[in-house]
């Protein structure tokens, strides 16, 4: 009995230690930008996540003429009945954008801030909509059943992810095999627009991380004033 308690707690040990270095090997540490977190994945620093305190900045008036949200809503094709997860959800401004084009359907708002999830559903509760589901998610998971997913939304927030495997990996499971992820950046390719370098990205760099996660590029609809908007779908 005590050897096999032993043996188990030395399998664990090993367990543990196998994970430590896979993590190690996947993401590296060094310094980098003064907005990084000095994390990097595939040679790209992490960026540090906005903080609930920028909420005003994500429903600003301008925000439907520099980023055209209308348009990036007519490039995912909203059907009534999609499935759709908003990934870094924040306060909920695409969500609430997605939910007259959803009833029949589910919105998934996900996000790791208690205050952007308060935020949803303060308004959840003075609109007429219960087709909203408001998940807390994780540094390396999402937190929804597999197979579910029509559609993914991912809007200026990949290149925040703490773990951006993992997560990728969770997003994976939770889409359904004819699934799509809009994976939306600020195009680090074009210096004239005014965002921090760091919360930019290239779509060379996407492709190289998507690929990685198991996922083709199938399109990317150039007609956005400032973002990519690179629609990823499973190799």
């Amino acid at each position: 009995m005590r050897k096999n308690i032993l043996a188990c707690i030395g399998l664990g040990l090993l367990c543990s230690t196998a994970l430590a270095q896979e993590i190690m090997t996947t993401y590296t540490y060094k310094p980098g930008d003064v907005n990084g977190t000095g994390k990097w994945y595939m040679d790209r620093e992490i960026a540090y996540v906005m903080g609930y305190q920028g909420m005003d900045w994500l429903e600003r008036r301008e925000r439907e003429a520099e980023e055209k949200t209308s348009v990036l809503l007519k490039n995912m094709d909203i059907q009534p009945s999609d499935h759709i997860a908003d990934i870094g959800a924040g306060s909920g401004y695409h969500i609430f954008k997605m939910a007259p084009l959803t009833q029949k359907g589910q919105l998934y708002a996900i996000d790791i801030q208690d205050e952007m999830l308060a935020a949803i559903r303060d308004k959840k509760k003075a609109s007429a909509y219960s087709h909203i589901s408001i998940i807390k998610g994780g540094e390396k998971a999402i937190y929804v059943a597999p197979n579910t997913l029509d559609k993914v939304l991912m809007v200026d927030v990949y290149h925040e992810f703490s773990y951006p495997k993992e997560m990728m990996a969770s997003i994976y499971k939770a889409l359904k095999p004819d699934g799509a992820v809009y994976l939306i950046e600020y195009r680090s390719e074009d210096a004239r627009i005014p965002i921090k370098t760091i919360h930019k990205m290239s779509e060379k760099q996407a492709l190289l991380e998507m690929d990685a996660a198991g996922f083709r590029l199938e399109r990317n609809i150039d007609n956005l004033p400032w973002q990519h908007c690179m629609v990823f779908v499973k190799k």
